[in-house]
C-alpha cells in the first residue's frame, strides 16, 4: 500500500509558477513509477509528467519545456515544478504512484490538488 499526499496547489496569474508536491509514506525507491495526472472541467484525466525508479522521464507535449518533474529520496517526495502557467494548465492535480510485483499491477492516486490560472 501507497499512501500519497499532494500539495502546492493554489491560484496564481498566467505566467507565474507553483510547485506541487506529492509524498509518499513509503520509500519511492520501492516504487516502480510516479507521475503527475491532471483533470479539468469535462475532460479526462491526463498524464501530466512521469518518472521512473530509474529516473526517466515523460512529459505531455503541452507541458514540455515548461514543467519539470523530480524526486527527493531522501523525503519520498516527488515534485513538478510548473513554470509559465497557461489559463488551460487549470485542472486537479493528482499523484500517481505505480507498483510492479510481479504479473501484478498496483496503481495509487492522491486526493488531488486544484491548480487555477488566471488570465
Amino acid at each position: 500500500q501507497v499512501q500519497l499526499v499532494e500539495s502546492g496547489g493554489g491560484l496564481v496569474q498566467a505566467g507565474g509558477s507553483l510547485r506541487l508536491s506529492c509524498a509518499a509514506s513509503r520509500s519511492i525507491f520501492s516504487i516502480n513509477a510516479m507521475g503527475w495526472y491532471r483533470q479539468a472541467p469535462g475532460k479526462q484525466r491526463e498524464l501530466v509528467a512521469d518518472i521512473s525508479s530509474g529516473s526517466s522521464t515523460t512529459y505531455a507535449d503541452s507541458v514540455k519545456g515548461r514543467f519539470t518533474i523530480s524526486t527527493d529520496n531522501a523525503k519520498n517526495t516527488v515534485y513538478l515544478q510548473m513554470n509559465t502557467l497557461k489559463p488551460e494548465d487549470t485542472a486537479v492535480y493528482y499523484c500517481n504512484a505505480l507498483l510492479y510485483r510481479g504479473p501484478r499491477k498496483y496503481e495509487y492516486w492522491g486526493q488531488g490538488t486544484q491548480v487555477t490560472v488566471s488570465s
